[in-house]
């Protein structure tokens, strides 16, 4: 285990007053906290995916890092007392608020990749699997895609299944803590310069080429320029702490993110998916 080495500084020692003080002040920033999996993999690690030791950094650890950092940056503010993926929504269009999104977007996006897999993955359902054919042309394609989409990432980030309209799936990579949900994806302006949300000049334009005459979703104020409404269904992490531990750097193509990334595929929860999707399983006679 690495230890950082801490250089004395000189500053004097906390007291009891001050400790108080701290005390008094975390006290009150506890509104988010590490939520709960649907599985419980703490004692065994995820099957065929992550060790103990592995679930124990990309999850427990890590998740109370990011859970401790949302709840300093709310405390106090009107974002306290909001959900993860609110905060993100609302500081996404903030340059000062970068720091709450990219831990708020973190905190959802990382639960969302946990929530996606399980222990003993069921098989796909024929609605979901021809819905998904349809836009794939099979699930092999739509597999590696999958899986060489996130290998090919130069850097940390995560994979989406997102849902573009019925019947309708695309493959949606982000990097970092960037957030799948269009309403994070531009930022107001102060000029019109044709393109200014979907009150600019370039209105008409904008809304045919985006959605070729059709029907606009409700939301669509919260839309970007040429931007879509999607649903994020599943997501593969591709941030190193959650594979590096297990798999390795893929060194003389052995393991790596690659593997990391085929294993994942057969852990995904697919009735998960569907009700995510609003596909429901025909109900047993």
């Amino acid at each position: 285990m690495i230890r950082p080495r801490l250089r004395t500084l000189g500053f004097a020692a906390p007291t009891a007053a001050s400790k108080s003080i701290v005390s008094s002040v975390c006290s009150r920033r506890s509104f988010h906290s590490v939520p709960k999996l649907r599985h419980d993999y703490a004692e065994t690690g995820v099957p065929n995916l992550m060790s103990p030791a592995g679930f124990s950094i990309a999850w427990t650890d890590y998740m109370t890092l990011v859970t401790e950092k949302l709840n300093e940056l709310t405390a106090g503010t009107e974002l306290e007392g909001k959900d993860a993926k609110s905060v993100s929504l609302m500081t996404a269009r903030e340059p000062g608020k970068a720091r709450e999104f990219n831990w708020a977007s973190m905190a959802h996006n990382n639960h969302f990749f946990f929530d996606g897999i399980t222990p003993n993955p069921t098989p796909i359902s024929e609605p979901m699997k021809k819905e998904l054919e349809a836009c794939f042309s099979s699930m092999e394609t739509l597999r590696r895609e999958f899986v060489l989409t996130a290998n090919s990432m130069f850097g940390p980030g995560f994979v989406w299944l997102v849902q573009a309209g019925a019947g309708t799936y695309r493959l949606l990579p982000t990097y970092l803590a960037g957030s799948p949900y269009p309403g994070a994806h531009w930022r107001a302006q102060s000029q019109d310069m044709n393109t200014l949300g979907n009150r600019g000049t370039a209105t008409s334009y904008l809304r045919n080429t985006a959605f070729g005459g059709r029907a606009q979703s409700a939301k669509k104020d919260d839309l970007p320029p040429g931007g879509i409404d999607v649903t994020p269904l599943l997501c593969l992490n591709t941030w190193e702490h959650a594979w590096l531990l297990d798999w390795g750097v893929g060194k003389g193509g052995a393991g790596g993110k690659l593997a990391y990334a085929e294993s994942w595929w057969e852990m995904i929860d697919w009735q998960h998916v569907e009700k995510k999707a609003q596909l429901t399983r025909p109900a047993f006679r």
